[in-house]
């Protein structure tokens, strides 16, 4: 089955999540400034969730600074998921778990199966979504979305930052609506 792409300018999928820092993340509850910025990673397993993840925290304070909450989540268990915001010394970059394939599908997100021990020896869930990363404006609805069928080649933070700044300045409408025949 392949991913059903969502729209921007339309509601995404509802996210109610527990956090490692025993809260939950509900998205739309409380509503940021600017943007929410999710970045779903693959888990514990994976060394480019972790270099990724290193960049995003320590960018976190530009994010805030322009009215972005981040938050990070994978469907790793609450152990998986605290060791990775331990492993990244997260301090301002929230850790949500228990991500459901579901979801995960619902979100546009591609799911693979577990191969064994990764790199880190480490070894892979059964089944485990790919990245992606959405911006998601105070009224729930899509700005921005990428999704990967790898673990690799994902946007770059610094450029996402760029492109919010341009976003908040010019008050650029999101792209990529049209849905009619073509």
């Amino acid at each position: 089955m392949t991913p059903n792409p969502l729209m921007p300018r339309q509601p995404v999928p509802a996210l109610d999540l527990a956090t490692t820092d025993g809260g939950r993340f509900i998205l739309g509850a409380h509503p940021p400034e600017a943007f929410d910025l999710i970045v779903f990673y693959r888990g514990l397993h994976c060394p480019l969730c972790i270099k990724y993840l290193l960049e995003l925290e320590r960018l976190a304070p530009e994010f805030q600074k322009r009215g972005v909450r981040l938050v990070a989540i994978s469907s790793d268990d609450a152990s998986r998921g605290m060791q990775m915001a331990e492993k990244i010394g997260a301090k301002l970059l929230g850790f949500g778990y228990g991500l459901s394939m579901e979801t995960a599908r619902q979100w546009g997100l591609y799911i693979s199966s577990g191969r064994g021990a990764t790199s880190i020896g480490i070894e892979e869930p059964a089944l485990f979504s790919e990245p992606g990363v959405f911006l998601i404006k105070p009224d729930g609805t899509l700005y921005y979305g990428s999704t990967q069928t790898m673990p690799f080649a994902r946007p770059q933070l610094q450029d996402l930052l760029g492109a919010i700044d341009y976003a908040i300045t010019k008050a650029y409408p999101a792209r990529g609506e049209f849905a009619g025949p073509v």
